[in-house]
């Protein structure tokens, strides 16, 4: 059994931004990400061979679809982003965490 609680044992810095896996095997992964501030590289984008479904628990963030599409994220929102669907963190909050619930399938 693993228990824990999303909002607890959050990082004291954000160099970086941290992703720390709660749960999974086999095809499926559940993590929890932790931004302030973050965004992906300017030339980087995700292009992943599994679909992720992304929850936002805490803060704010907007991502960019190789498409040209934005799509504004707050509390309470979530998104199923297809495999192969190239994507990119744009922008999150940066006076606060924004706390992420991403589950790999």
């Amino acid at each position: 059994m693993n228990k824990g609680n999303l909002f607890a044992a959050l990082p004291e810095t954000f160099d970086e931004e941290t992703f720390e896996q709660l749960a999974g095997r086999g095809e499926v992964r559940i993590e929890r990400i932790v931004s302030r501030g973050h965004r992906s590289p300017h030339e980087g984008w995700y292009d992943q061979d599994r679909p992720e479904w992304v929850a936002l628990l805490a803060g704010e963030a907007r991502l960019r679809f190789d498409d040209g599409g934005t799509l504004m994220l707050r509390p309470g929102d979530y998104v199923d982003i297809p495999a192969h669907c190239r994507h990119r963190v744009e922008w999150t909050a940066p006076d606060t965490e924004t706390i992420w619930l991403a589950v790999h399938y």
